[in-house]
């Protein structure tokens, strides 16, 4: 529950108190492509280091929250600019944090 909580501060720290904004990855996705964006947007700017394992994000450990993470760290980071969620199709930019994934951010 703790890890949660961090998490969570994690990315409202991130994104501040204005217009919520996430990116998400795209369900139905197959692993690997979801593999590809968390590899492109943790070697280009997103702050990984919480999805690694023993991390505060790490759990629950399967790639789709990951992805979660990993994608909605680099577009915060890239301050939302458009296109910065798009990672060819396999993520969206929503209003809300998913409720299966919300100990991701």
């Amino acid at each position: 529950m703790a890890a949660v909580a961090v998490c969570l501060l994690f990315l409202l720290g991130m994104i501040g108190h204005s217009n919520a904004a996430y990116c998400i990855c795209n369900a139905g996705i197959n692993s690997s492509a979801l593999q590809k964006d968390i590899d492109y947007a943790c070697g280009n700017g997103a702050d990984c280091t919480a999805i690694l394992q023993n991390g505060a994000c790490y759990n629950p450990s399967t790639v789709q929250d990951h992805c979660n993470y990993a994608v909605n760290s680099y577009y915060q980071r890239k301050g939302q600019v458009p296109g910065s969620c798009d990672f060819s199709g396999t993520a969206t930019i929503s209003q809300t944090i998913p409720s299966e994934s919300s100990s991701s951010f």
